[in-house]
């Protein structure tokens, strides 16, 4: 690989394990155009400091790990290494570290029996600043019900409310899972416009990343944007 080809890749770290799990998931990012695997840990705090050594671009997570689990590994990176986009692996997807995850800043969960195509998506939407959720953690969520929901969609539209009514726009879409190159497209702008609201709209509306933009739309339900 050339100089120039190795500074335009990915550069992402393996963190499980499971070490027949880690040779997997570096089998099939590595026969991906434009993903290298610089990295690998087996443990969160192995993770971690790979992750500071290496300066990775995306870290994949396994949620259970010893010395340091995937979850306090990505609370860590977004202290000390904030430009890192971690998405978590998990076998189970369980809710509590779903929602965890999420609230942490994770840029994407994925089951460990997601397709290759899937993990490949995951990792270029992770890098490009977008989000991806695996489709049974997305039924997860669409299907959480709590006692806490009036209260959350309340919240949720009156962060909603502060924004101004293009930037509510361009927040749908990020919503629907849109990049910024498909909500230009939609809204006939350009996509560095899209990029300055999309950045308006997470300081406004508290947000780490996207991912938490579509929980917050969901939460707000039909009384937040509509």
């Amino acid at each position: 690989m050339t100089d120039d080809a190795e500074r335009a890749s990915v550069r992402v770290l393996l963190a499980d394990d499971e070490p027949l799990i880690v040779a997997g998931l570096r089998t099939v990012l590595q026969a991906a155009p434009g993903i290298r695997v610089v990295a690998e840990a087996g443990d969160g705090r192995a993770a971690v400091d790979a992750a500071l050594r290496h300066r990775v671009d995306v870290a994949l997570l396994d949620i259970s790990m010893p010395a340091l689990d995937g979850l306090g590994a990505l609370e860590e990176l977004q202290r000390r290494a904030p430009g890192v986009r971690a998405v978590m692996l998990t076998a189970f997807g369980a809710e509590p570290n779903v929602l965890r995850a999420l609230q942490a800043g994770a840029a994407g969960f994925l089951l460990k029996n997601c397709t290759p195509q899937e993990l490949v998506a995951a990792v270029r939407a992770a890098h490009g600043g977008d989000a991806y959720l695996s489709p049974p953690v997305t039924r997860l969520l669409l299907g959480r019900v709590t006692p806490q929901a009036a209260r959350r969609r309340r919240e949720a539209a009156e962060l909603l409310a502060r924004l101004t009514a293009r930037e509510a726009d361009v927040v749908r879409l990020v919503a629907e899972g849109l990049s910024n190159a498909e909500i230009a497209g939609r809204l006939r702008m350009s996509e560095l416009s899209i990029k300055t609201y999309v950045s308006r709209a997470l300081g406004k509306l508290d947000c780490a990343n996207r991912v938490q933009v579509a929980l917050l739309v969901r939460d707000a339900s039909s009384g937040g944007l509509g």
